[in-house]
């Protein structure tokens, strides 16, 4: 275990899981039969999403007067829905990214789903500009590209075009931020699959095989693209937000928007997140991955944006009275007292009032409240942007021009179209990939397990190896499964955390027996007497060539650090001609080292490398 962890801190994984229940755990929703509820959930997602597929083509074969917009509101429920689903999106990828750059463990259970919820919300609110225009089929017009169409070309001084260039720039890095977390998990499935389905996973996982070099590069990729995504999810709400606050519409024309769409982003994220959350651990049964810890943390998140939010919608109410703007002082009155008030007193209830029930700790960890208070959160939020978009249109300067919104049932049906969308996506992405990262679980086991840490945990010199077979427990801590070859466990060699996690899973943690040669010419030697080593842990060895040399009675770093080069590549070549290209020269160096538990010294060397050899 590497660096101080609180003795009073709640553990993050629970169970007392050794790392080849982590990888059963995870991987069984991919592999095994859905359950029922599985199923009743995709066919009511299914449904939904049918019904809003027909609604879509009623509006595109009958024309946008299907829906109830006037010459008054030209906006109604597309736009409102549209910044509803954009605000949930944005909030996704910001919640795994700065948790990342933050270095906060309780982000294993939640990054997955956010960062999914992220790409699924985003396709979702791309709909509907679509489908607004009126004329889908020329939606291509909104993109800039050389045209015989004469003047007919995007105002690059509207909001809206900026809206499609920051929404598709930020759909790009947050898609690339997800799949990059799920390439050491497929890489996991993989390892575990057979036939076709290996294949799939294979192409999927783009060759990782987990080698020290790999990890380096990943974890460099996901905090570049973390670091990127963190300023571009506070830019793009913030043009999202200019949509409205670059008009002269009373009630729009405000500074504040910027920071208040952000802080609103954020919330709604968080609670879309914990609705996922929920509902995952209890489908597929990880409680002990998801726990009531990870609960309470997003709880407090929504405890804190919840009541800045509410600071902000106060903020609105001072400024409008202390402006002396009659225009602005009308459109905050007629929210409250206005045709619209219901909508308003319900934004007000769902965003600012219920979020307060949080400050107490045992109803942050209510299972059942807390699922109904996200919900309610979401409501609020849809409804602050029904308020800010629908209340404010229906009464301009002119009172002859005024007018009420209600929608069609046309415009409610592609609503809840979305929804099945968003569901039916999260539900099959679910059943594809591991909902939460086996890759970053592994990495907080040694710190956060309850095994290790909390009221619960075994204060012995065996670790897991006490309360779990041996036979799950063999070689070292990333490739503690059998099945799990490749993925490179859950190691990341590019920092110290892992490297000493390395070393406590090879030495300590292994059931492997510690002997301690005292005179050595070369110092202090550790070497395993119980069962074979990992080999794969040196660069240039695959789960192929560890069969390899396994069977040449090459079995642990000692033997490997022993063997000549020469025998190395004899036992390549008596393989075949498909393992004549690999130079094993640096093998028996790399072994020392791990033999040894220099594991500082192995990732130094492995740096130098590239692919085991010698550049």
């Amino acid at each position: 275990m590497s660096g101080h962890v609180s003795p009073i801190r709640e553990p993050l994984v629970q169970g007392h899981k050794s790392y080849h229940d982590i990888t059963e755990d995870l991987c069984a929703p991919t592999e095994r039969k859905p359950s029922a509820a599985w199923v009743i959930g995709i066919i009511i997602s299914l449904s939904l999403l049918g019904f809003g597929l027909f609604c879509i083509a009623w509006t595109i074969w009958h024309g946008i007067g299907t829906w109830n917009l006037n010459r008054t509101i030209g906006w109604g429920w597309d736009i409102t829905n549209f910044v509803w689903w954009i605000g949930i999106g944005h909030a996704g990828t910001l919640i795994s990214a700065i948790l990342l750059l933050f270095r906060q463990k309780w982000r294993t259970g939640v990054n997955r789903a956010a960062e999914a919820m992220t790409i699924f919300a985003v396709i979702c609110a791309a709909l509907f500009p679509g489908i607004h225009v009126g004329r889908a089929w020329v939606v291509f017009y909104f993109f800039p590209y050389p045209n015989t169409r004469g003047p007919l070309w995007p105002n690059f001084n509207s909001p809206l075009l900026w809206d499609l260039f920051a929404i598709s720039t930020y759909f790009t890095v947050s898609l690339l931020f997800w799949y990059t977390g799920l390439v050491p998990d497929f890489a996991t499935v993989r390892d575990r699959a057979k036939g076709f389905r290996r294949k799939i996973y294979n192409f999927l996982s783009f060759g990782w095989t987990g080698s020290a070099k790999h990890w380096q590069r990943w974890e460099a990729l996901c905090l570049v693209l973390a670091g990127i995504a963190t300023p571009l999810v506070l830019s793009v709400h913030t043009i999202v937000s200019f949509d409205f606050a670059t008009s002269v519409i009373p009630g729009w024309h405000t500074t504040i928007f910027p920071p208040y769409f952000v802080a609103g982003a954020i919330f709604s994220g968080f609670a879309m997140v914990l609705t996922l959350m929920i509902i995952t651990r209890k489908l597929f049964n990880l409680e002990n991955y998801i726990t009531i810890g990870h609960i309470e943390s997003m709880n407090k998140v929504i405890l804190v944006t919840g009541t800045i939010v509410g600071v902000a919608y106060l903020t609105e109410l001072f400024i409008a009275w202390y402006s002396g703007y009659v225009y602005e002082q009308f459109a905050f009155f007629n929210r409250a007292v206005g045709p619209y008030w219901w909508s308003y007193f319900g934004m007000m209830f769902c965003n600012v009032i219920s979020p307060q029930v949080f400050w107490k700790r045992s109803w942050r960890r209510n299972i059942a409240l807390t699922f109904f208070v996200s919900i309610v959160i979401n409501i609020g939020m849809w409804f602050e942007r029904f308020v800010i978009i629908a209340t404010t249109l229906a009464r301009e300067y002119l009172p002859s021009s005024w007018s009420y919104y209600s929608p069609t049932w046309v415009e409610i049906g592609i609503f809840i179209g979305t929804i099945g969308l968003f569901f039916t996506l999260y539900l099959v992405f679910a059943r594809v990939a591991p909902v939460v990262a086996i890759a970053e679980v592994k990495s907080i086991l040694k710190t956060a397990g309850d095994q290790y840490t909390g009221p619960d945990a075994i204060h012995s010199h065996h670790g897991h190896g006490d309360h779990h077979d041996h036979s799950h427990a063999m070689g070292l801590a990333a490739n503690t499964d059998h099945h799990d070859h490749s993925d490179g466990g859950h190691l990341d060699l590019s920092s110290s955390t892992a490297s000493s996690a390395i070393a406590s899973s090879a030495v300590a943690e292994e059931t492997v027996s510690i002997e301690t040669e005292s005179e050595a010419a070369d110092g202090p030697r550790i070497r395993s007497t119980v069962g074979p080593d990992d080999l794969k842990k040196i660069e240039g060895i695959g789960p192929k060539i560890s069969e390899l040399l396994n069977a040449g009675g090459i079995n642990t770093f000692a033997e490997l650090a022993d063997t000549s080069v020469e025998r190395l590549k004899t036992i390549l070549t008596e393989a075949g001609s498909r393992y004549q290209s690999h130079d094993p020269g640096s093998w028996p160096e790399q072994a020392s080292l791990a033999r040894d538990g220099k594991w500082e010294e192995l990732k130094d060397l492995q740096d130098r490398l590239d692919g085991g050899k010698f550049v």
